[in-house]
């Protein structure tokens, strides 16, 4: 097998259950089995869906700030609850729990790597504060 550099952001990883990586064109399909990882340059608030919640309820995910500064911010579990709060510097990740709702929102522009199981993952409108 000859090896060869990847472009982690014009490629889609996608890590199978039964140990094989395949790099490939993006998008990955979410309702595949394995672990997808993601790398992307976001430049405004839009390129990170800050104005939506997002939850992965196979898996927990890492989010990791790779380049610049960004928030991460997980949704109360209770009503009435804040938002928690999660700043994330170069070289910082977190990990979100399986199932709790999350979104970023940015300082600077960054460099953002993700890996999580995309099947089942959705979107919600975030309601104005």
């Amino acid at each position: 097998m000859t090896v060869t550099p990847l472009d982690l952001f014009a490629s889609s990883i996608h890590l199978h259950r039964g140990g094989r990586i395949h790099a490939g064109r993006r998008p990955v399909d979410a309702d595949r089995d394995g672990w997808q990882l993601r790398a992307f340059h976001a430049k405004t608030d839009a390129d990170v869906h800050a104005d939506h919640w997002e939850v992965h309820p196979e898996a927990e995910e890492v989010v990791s700030c790779l380049i610049g500064k960004m928030r991460l911010y997980l949704r109360p579990e209770r009503p009435g609850q804040e938002e928690e709060e999660i700043r994330l510097t170069a070289g910082t990740a977190a990990i979100v729990p399986r199932g709790r709702w999350h979104r970023i929102e940015l300082d600077i522009p960054s460099t953002i790597m993700a890996v999580t199981l995309p099947r089942g993952s959705r979107l919600e409108k975030r309601a104005e504060a």
